[in-house]
């Protein structure tokens, strides 16, 4: 239920409170798309720190060129890609790093549903200025070194506004 996802996305933001994490803090995330992942979205942007989404299809030295650019400052990792975080790891400055979907203990990493359960729930939100940075993401596919690009709070809810709207900019999904 939205309940039951909004109480584990204000538990994440917790969590990342618990672990140092501030308002302008990178917080990143190498994973596939699962409902924890819109958990980080919603708890991330919470408590005013900048998620951070990692192409998990790029290549290890460009990920750790972008982690690196970034300072992203804690990462969220699917076990399944434990091994290419494995490769990354060693060249980047991550304070922590919590596996999402572990299914054993990993030395040295944070359990994400551990690190829920034991969080107090985030009732502190930021009073963020709607200009603020929100998400970010890096080019790829161009010349040069990757690029960061930053979406503040407004833009995202500007942008959810224009695509729920019917027929927006007069364009249809006949045309």
């Amino acid at each position: 239920t939205f309940a039951d996802f909004a109480a584990r996305a204000r538990r994440l933001a917790g969590a990342l409170r618990q672990l140092g994490v501030a308002p302008g803090d990178r917080v990143a995330t190498l994973g596939w798309n699962h409902y924890q992942h819109l958990e980080a979205y919603f708890g991330v942007s919470m408590t005013g720190a900048v998620l951070h989404t990692l192409n998990l299809r790029l290549h290890p030295d460009e990920l750790a060129f972008i982690v690196n650019d970034a300072d992203d400052a804690l990462v969220l990792v699917d076990e399944t890609l434990l091994p290419l975080w494995e490769k990354i790891a060693p060249r980047t400055r991550v304070r922590h790093v919590v596996v999402v979907g572990a299914t054993s203990e990993h030395a040295g990493l944070l359990n994400y549903e551990t690190l829920l359960a034991g969080a107090a729930p985030f009732d502190d939100p930021a009073d963020l200025d709607e200009r603020s940075a929100a998400a970010m993401c890096y080019t790829t596919g161009t010349t040069g070194k990757p690029k960061g690009v930053v979406y503040s709070h407004r833009a995202l809810v500007l942008h959810t506004f224009a695509i729920c709207m019917p027929s927006g900019m007069s364009l249809t999904e006949g045309d």
